[in-house]
């Protein structure tokens, strides 16, 4: 995995702190939502790359994310 768990389940707390206190995670709810959170990011990426690609650049740029995220329906 690319991120590292420890400073992941700090974050996972820390979010979770904002919606209910006294939250538990069993350290397999943590794995997954690293899981789930380094995929997304992987594709979001490689779309990015894309469009930085069809831009006829090597560079990705802030703006290359704003249409992979308006095409999936998220808040930007």
């Amino acid at each position: 995995m690319g991120v590292k768990l420890l400073p992941f389940q700090r974050l996972v707390r820390e979010i979770a702190q904002d919606y209910k206190t006294d939250l538990r995670f069993q350290t397999t709810a943590i794995l997954a939502l690293q899981e789930a959170a380094e995929a997304y990011l992987v594709s979001l990426f490689e779309d990015t790359n894309l469009c930085a690609i069809h831009a006829k650049r090597v560079t990705i740029m802030p703006k290359d994310i704003h249409l992979p995220r308006r095409i999936r329906g998220e808040r930007t």
